[in-house]
């Protein structure tokens, strides 16, 4: 594992506080897990949006990252679209993937989804700026 990689899950106190945890699959590809608590509820039942926005995130940003770690570089988002396709409920074990589709010389294009077994809950695409580590 790259010390960038390390920094990240030493540093991410938002992964730490969901209990979020990932694995690189290979660069550019990664899967990343959460289970939905109640402290993530909107309304009884259900995980909110925004918790979900913020899993994915993780989830796109990763999969960026491992693409470009062994550059020592490190990623940003600019932007990313998300769809909801189904309600997230509580204590549901939820699993992101995430996989870079298209690498330019300082951006990178990626999709995620999250699944709750074979069930497509959630789905996006982001684009992130790769830039330079300067540690």
């Amino acid at each position: 594992m790259s010390k960038i990689i390390e920094d990240y899950i030493k540093n991410n106190q938002f992964g730490k506080h969901l209990d979020m945890e990932f694995k690189i699959l290979a660069p550019g590809h990664i899967e990343y897990y959460l289970s939905t608590k109640k402290n993530l509820e909107a309304i009884e039942g259900m995980t909110h949006g925004g918790a979900i926005a913020g899993f994915m995130d993780g989830i796109l940003g990763v999969a960026a990252l491992s693409e470009v770690e062994n550059e020592n570089k490190l990623v940003a988002t600019i932007e990313f679209k998300i769809n909801y396709m189904k309600p997230v409920f509580t204590n549901e074990q939820l699993t992101g993937t995430g996989k870079v589709l298209q690498r330019g010389k300082s951006t990178l294009v990626v999709e995620g989804k999250i699944m709750c077994g074979d069930e497509l809950k959630v789905c996006a695409l982001g684009t992130f700026k790769a830039y330079s580590n300067s540690n």
